[in-house]
């Protein structure tokens, strides 16, 4: 049946999550099948951001297949990039299946000096690994006049505000800047002015998705859990949930203003329109409860290719459920966003 459909036009909202963005290519990879969803528009940050600038120039140049290649490439050069990087899984991890890092001597190693040294302490040798893998995965002229709009944001250090880079200002550095921990990297500096990981301004920015584009169903894509079960005890339960509370913090506020600012437009006047019409829709990322911080630096192939698996798969649930409300209603409940204010 959703292949008879008429063509909807959607815009997608990825968040940021290191490795864990692989789980948004396999999301990326099973919509990109369904003929009927037209992509307008991606907001990323951070992860997100790489694979909406992939996306975006993959299928300027050769429409979905060439997106979904260009997915592909870009996650196995990021894997090949890791081969041999001293963050690896132990033995012990091997052997029972999982995915953790947090037996790995060289991420322990990183993680206690973080917290007491700072990356200009440290001589910079080689730069970000991931220009290299960016500047082979994105070609930014195709990008720049390609029929998918893109808003990449990062943090400016100096006054703590997001800055969106649209597909006009989109380079390397920038994707770099949007994905720029201030733990492990030197700000990246553009245009004379410092950035940090985008996370702290937008994860990621949704309103120009309104403002922007034509298309009034937004499709979010999470990384970082809303809800946790139980009290974390140990020193880095306890940072890895502040971390994920922070990032998801700003993600929220913009939804439940959005949900109320849906609320009490007019949907006749000319400024509240789009605000009137918007509809959320969200795939759902149950396996990420799963995975710890430290796996977010995991890049082997096996578990970036595990995670595309569980993002098709959510893709596809998602589908089943929901795809009958895009270009219809909202599928996520937007007034329980706005209880409690």
């Amino acid at each position: 049946m959703m292949a008879q459909r008429d063509a909807v036009r959607v815009d997608l909202a990825l968040q940021g999550g290191g490795a864990h963005g692989a789980f948004t290519w396999g999301v990326l990879d099973r919509l990109l099948e369904e003929e009927w969803l037209d992509i307008e528009g991606v907001s990323g940050t951070s992860a997100g951001a790489m694979n909406a600038a992939v996306l975006a120039s993959g299928y300027a140049q050769g429409g979905r297949p060439g997106a979904r290649q260009a997915l592909e490439a870009f996650w196995r050069r990021v894997s090949r990039a890791a081969t041999f990087s001293p963050f690896q899984r132990g033995p012990v991890d091997r052997m029972l299946g999982r995915w953790t890092l947090d037996n790995s001597p060289a991420f322990l190693a990183m993680d206690l000096l973080a917290r007491v040294v700072s990356p200009y302490d440290l001589p910079s040798i080689g730069g970000n690994p991931l220009a290299g893998v960016l500047e082979e995965s994105v070609d930014f002229a195709a990008l720049r006049d390609g029929p998918i709009r893109i808003f990449v944001t990062a943090t400016n250090v100096r006054t703590g505000r997001p800055r969106i880079f649209r597909n006009a200002d989109l380079r390397t550095e920038a994707l770099l800047a949007s994905a720029c921990l201030p733990q492990l990297f030197q700000a990246v500096e553009i245009d004379g002015e410092p950035y940090w990981d985008g996370g702290f301004a937008g994860n990621p920015t949704l309103v120009p998705l309104v403002t922007e584009l034509q298309s009034d169903d937004t499709i979010l894509v999470p990384i970082n859990p809303i809800e946790r079960p139980g009290t974390p005890r140990s020193a880095r339960d306890i940072l890895d949930r502040v971390n994920e509370i922070s990032f998801n913090a700003v993600a929220l506020k913009e939804l439940k203003m959005m949900a109320l600012l849906r609320k009490v437009a007019d949907p006749g006047a000319t400024e509240g329109a789009a605000w009137a019409r918007m509809r959320l829709h969200v795939v759902r990322n149950d396996v990420v409860v799963g995975l710890g911080y430290s796996s977010k630096l995991n890049a082997e192939w096996a578990f970036l290719d595990w995670l595309r698996d569980a993002g098709r798969a959510a893709a596809e649930r998602f589908l089943a459920e929901h795809a009958a409300a895009i270009g219809v209603r909202s599928s996520l409940d937007l007034d329980a966003l706005i209880e409690g204010l």
